[in-house]
């Protein structure tokens, strides 16, 4: 597609998720990102469900383990913006508190993948978020970005495809850049397993994050909950 405004302007890019825990397939392709956007990475981890208690680790430790991963990696930091606020962390009421602190003109990105940018339609208000942001969506097993979208989904994204990183810089929204990256076919949900049944799992998170877990005991008593 082709640039918008004149003059291209800096990338925020934001990594959502609830990382319980963050691993090595989150990282790689974070730095993927960082790397072909030449921008920081923002990992924003997501608050604890109202409804129910978390999933394994809570909020603070989540985020902990996400500053110990990140860690002397360049280009990779943490926003906590989302443990900062009350009720569920709905994407489209995070954008807007953001877009009401920097403003409507600065480019912002939301960095996420394949499965979950096909299911956009069962976010709420999901039509809004191109108004909000660009999406750069990461392939994974399972859900490429080829196959064919839900058809409001393709409907929304027409025209607004491209494989060029600048032109997300010159408008503050609405482009979607599909990601090439190396995948790596670990989930959180398999290293909960693994802690919980005493199996090998310490190669699919960064060394200082398993010293974490191991420190804190996460996990070993849980189960495999998503």
């Amino acid at each position: 597609m082709a640039g918008g405004e004149a003059g291209a302007q800096d990338l925020l890019l934001l990594y959502g998720g609830t990382f319980d825990p963050i691993h090595r397939g989150h990282l790689a392709i974070a730095m993927a990102a960082r790397d072909a956007l030449r921008t920081t990475v923002h990992f924003m981890p997501a608050a604890d469900p109202p409804h129910r208690a978390p999933p394994g680790a809570d909020s603070a430790q989540r985020a902990r383990m996400l500053d110990l991963a990140v860690a002397g990696e360049p280009g990779l930091a943490v926003d906590r913006r989302e443990l900062q606020r009350d009720g569920r962390s709905y994407t489209v009421d995070t954008l807007r508190a953001l877009r009401a602190e920097i403003g409507n003109d600065l480019p912002v990105g939301l960095l996420l993948g394949a499965d979950s940018f096909l299911a956009l339609p069962q976010w709420k208000q999901w039509q809004t978020l191109f108004e909000l942001t660009h999406f750069v969506v990461a392939g994974r097993p399972g859900s490429p970005m080829d196959q064919d979208l839900p058809a409001g989904l393709a409907e929304a994204v027409q025209g607004r495809m491209t494989a060029s990183p600048d032109d997300l810089r010159m408008r503050p929204a609405g482009c979607v850049l599909p990601l090439s990256q190396p995948l790596v076919p670990i989930s959180a949900s398999d290293v909960r397993a693994r802690i919980a049944l005493g199996q090998p799992w310490t190669d699919r998170v960064a060394p200082s994050v398993a010293g974490y877990i191991i420190r804190h005991r996460l996990y070993a008593n849980r189960g495999a909950a998503s």
